[in-house]
This record gives C-alpha cells, sequence and structure tokens, in this order.
C-alpha cells in the first residue's frame, strides 16, 4: 500500500461529531491572544535581548512574525477549505497522506505537551514572587524539581492539573476564563506601556545591532516561541459555529495584533534600561521596579500570571484535540476518542495529558529542551505551507471560503523563512528532535499504520 494515503475530504466535514459548537470569531482570536501573549512577552523578551540581539530584538520579531504570517495565511486557507479537526495534523492528512500526518501530528504532541510544561515551569516562578511580595513563603523543596535538589515543583503540576479540571468542564467555561486572563495581562502591557513611554533613554538603543545579523537571527529562532499558539487555534475547528469564516478571521487578527504588542513592548524595554541587565526570569516587571515604579511592577507580574496561564490553557486545550483527531482516525488507542456525555469534552484525553504534563513540570527541569518546541512548530508550519501548494494542484475545484493570496509565492516564503530559522537552533535541538520522530516512526509503523480507518 502506497505511504501517502489522504483522507477524503467530504462537503459535511463540519457535521456534528458529538463536541458543542459554541465559539465565535471573537472567543478564536481571544484563544489566539491568550495563547500568543505570556512566556514570549514577559520572558523570552529580554532573555533574548540580553543574550542574543540587543536592541535589535525588534528585528527578531519582525523575523518571527513575518514566518507566522506567511504560515498563518497557509493556515488560514486550510482551516477554511478543509475543516475537520484542524490543525496542521488535519490538514497534512488531507493534502500530503497519513505517513506526513503521523509525523507533524507525533510532532505537535511533542511541541504542545512540552510546551505547556515550561510555560507551568515559568508560572511557578512568577506565582512564588507573588506570595513572596505578600508575606508567604514556601519551602524552597517544593519549588524545583528532584535533579536541582527539591522534590517536586508543587505549583508547576497543581497549577495544570486545575487547568485540567477546567478544561474538562467545558470548553464554553474555559473560553470564559480566557477572555478574563487575556483582559487582566492586556491591562498589564496596557499599564507597562504608558510607564515606559515616558522613561525612554534614546542611548539605551546604542549600539542598536550589537550581535550583527547573527544575532537578530538567533533571536529570531529563540523568541518564535512567542508566537507558538496561534496554531492552536485550528484546533476548534469542531466548536466553532461557522469555521469558514470564523477560523480565519481568529488565526489572522489574533496574530496581527500580537504582533504590534511584542515589537512596542520590545522597542520600550531595551530602550528604558540597558539590554544588558535584561538577562533574568521576569524582565518586564524587574525593568519597572529599576525605574522605581512599583506599582507597575506588581500590575506587570500579575499580568504575567495571567498570560502565562492562558498560553497553558490553550495549548493544553489543542494538546487534547490532536489526541482526540489521531484516536479517531486509528493512529493513537480508541480509548482516547471517548467523548463524555455529560460535559461533551474527550476527558479521557484530558486526564491522561494532565497527569503526564503536570508529572513533567513538577518532576524535570526542562531547560534547553524548551528549543524543541521551536523546532517541532516550525516543522509544523513547513507541512501547513507545503500542504497549501499541494491542494492547489490536487484538489483544485475544493471550495475555499479563504485563499493565501498570491500563492504558491506566499507558502513558499512561508517554508524558507521556517527553514531558515531551524537552521539557527542548536545542533543538539535537531539531534533531540530526530529521536522522537524516530520513536514516533516506530509506533507508526509497529501500532499505528495497521490500525488506521483507511484499513478499514
Amino acid at each position: 500500500m502506497s505511504l501517502l494515503r489522504t483522507k477524503p475530504i467530504n462537503a459535511d466535514m463540519y457535521c456534528d461529531t458529538g463536541l458543542r459548537r459554541c465559539l465565535t470569531a471573537f472567543d478564536l482570536t481571544l484563544l489566539g491572544i491568550g495563547a500568543i501573549i505570556g512566556a514570549g512577552i514577559f520572558v523570552l523578551t529580554g532573555i533574548a535581548a540580553a543574550t542574543k540581539a540587543g536592541p535589535a530584538i525588534v528585528l527578531s520579531f519582525v523575523v518571527s512574525g513575518f514566518a507566522c504570517a506567511f504560515s498563518a495565511l497557509a493556515y488560514a486557507e486550510l482551516a477554511s477549505s478543509i475543516g475537520g479537526c484542524g490543525s496542521a495534523y488535519g490538514y497534512a492528512y488531507a493534502g500530503l497522506g497519513e505517513l506526513v500526518a503521523w509525523i507533524i501530528g507525533w510532532d505537535l504532541i511533542l511541541e504542545y505537551g512540552v510546551a505547556v510544561a515550561v510555560v507551568a515551569i515559568g508560572w511557578s516562578g512568577y506565582f512564588n514572587n507573588a506570595l513572596t511580595a505578600v508575606g508567604l513563603h514556601m519551602p524552597a523543596v517544593l519549588l524545583t524539581a528532584p535533579a536541582d535538589g527539591g522534590i517536586i515543583n508543587l505549583p508547576a503540576a497543581l497549577i495544570v492539573l486545575v487547568l485540567s479540571a477546567l478544561l474538562a468542564v467545558g470548553v464554553r467555561q474555559s473560553a470564559r476564563f480566557n477572555a478574563v486572563m487575556v483582559l487582566v495581562k492586556v491591562v498589564a502591557i496596557a499599564t507597562f506601556v504608558a510607564v515606559a513611554v515616558f522613561n525612554v533613554q534614546p542611548a539605551n538603543w546604542h549600539p542598536f545591532m550589537p550581535f550583527g545579523w547573527k544575532g537578530v537571527m538567533g533571536g529570531a529562532a529563540l523568541i518564535f516561541f512567542a508566537y507558538i499558539g496561534f496554531d492552536a487555534v485550528s484546533t476548534a475547528a469542531e466548536e466553532a459555529v461557522n469555521p469558514p469564516r470564523d477560523l480565519p478571521i481568529g488565526i489572522l487578527v489574533s496574530l496581527a495584533v500580537c504582533t504590534v504588542i511584542y515589537m512596542a513592548v520590545a522597542g520600550l524595554l531595551t530602550g528604558i534600561v540597558p539590554y544588558g541587565t535584561l538577562n533574568v526570569p521576569s524582565p518586564v516587571a524587574e525593568s519597572m521596579l529599576r525605574l522605581g515604579y512599583r506599582w507597575a511592577s506588581a500590575v506587570v507580574a500579575a499580568g504575567a500570571i495571567a498570560g502565562l496561564t492562558t498560553v497553558m490553557l490553550v495549548l493544553y486545550y489543542g494538546l487534547t484535540r490532536i489526541f482526540l483527531s489521531m484516536s479517531r482516525d486509528g493512529l493513537l488507542p480508541p480509548v482516547f476518542s471517548a467523548i463524555n456525555a455529560r460535559t461533551r469534552t474527550p476527558l479521557r484525553v484530558i486526564v491522561v495529558s494532565g497527569l503526564l504534563i503536570a508529572s513533567i513540570a513538577g518532576f524535570t527541569p526542562i531547560g534547553d529542551v524548551a528549543e524543541l518546541v521551536n523546532i517541532g512548530t516550525l516543522s509544523a508550519f513547513v507541512l501547513v505551507c507545503c500542504g497549501v501548494i499541494v491542494l492547489r494542484r490536487t484538489k483544485p475545484d475544493l471550495k475555499r471560503p479563504f485563499r493565501t493570496p498570491w500563492s504558491p509565492v506566499i507558502p513558499l516564503l512561508g517554508i524558507a523563512f521556517c527553514l531558515y530559522l531551524m537552521a539557527s537552533l542548536p545542533l543538539i535541538t535537531w539531534l533531540r528532535f530526530v529521536i522522537w520522530l524516530a520513536i514516533g516512526m516506530i509506533i507508526y509503523f509497529g501500532y499505528s499504520r495497521s490500525h488506521s480507518v483507511l484499513n478499514g
């Protein structure tokens, strides 16, 4: 049998699948903002400026933003025309075949799962800072993983379990919680901008590009983590009220809004304090303290906690929907495709993945493994762009409510930008990525291929 078996694209691709259709274009836009604005703006902006790009971190955001914009246009076309489960997995299945779909699905599991754990650990640090600020102190052994001398990173594990409970209750409740958290972090960012704009010292922008263009690209590869999440919007296809219209709006608007916010914050952050002082866990809040605005620092810290929470929520949501879709296709065991009759959510997937992620967050020092998230995301974007080009040739008559403009130029630019950023990642990241993919291929040929619904 051919390795390039593709899933049929049916006219009833948006039929009832047991999930509740309740998310509007506005909800999806907020989901995208909730996923994008988090660790990137509150943590990685300062670290990348201090160690990679200097004030030219603004250009790094431009480069990463372009890579995401080209990919987002491809996502929007496939989301509106293919539908189904959404996500790069579903698009690859329809356009590039089952084997490629498995590779990208396995890749997305790594991307979302590790990302949630990484952000949970960052959330734990901010949460501990907040407790300390009000005079409460947790034992150090309950804040660090065993490899770092502790027992467990308890806050990191607990926040994952709390989000598990929230997702289990229902997507409508999760969306409302996300909307509130998005409001909190937007207020925090607005506070930072309002204070920073009157405290800029232009001398801090010189030299503008201290590490050269290589530093700009290194910064772009690092802060690309800041953009992961807009693709998670596409995983909500089965719960969107009007997927062909709402998904493109949610993807493109959330990405555009967040790119502008990132560039503004990065420019102001490097303008109010020397870039070399930003290599700290909470650079935005720390910069407010350096200026003497303790109240603004507290607001920013609260926004960071809210921001990191929404990132975890949306990425966790995306992970469960990837599991659900792959299980329904027979590529993962059928236990993961069950929908709870009362909550109409994939309860088993939520519980199992929650326990695994909480264990990783609580007992594992993630470190450089975060870069696996970036290479996984970039590879997914490459395949989505390829999918647009292939489907334009193989399915020219497919109804496309949204069409990527100037195709195939835009998808090809998306591929080029993503490959360029992937080449900027360290060799050890590539080695870990290859090992993960090798494990996935063993599972595919040992189980998934023989159980696939396409064999039925």
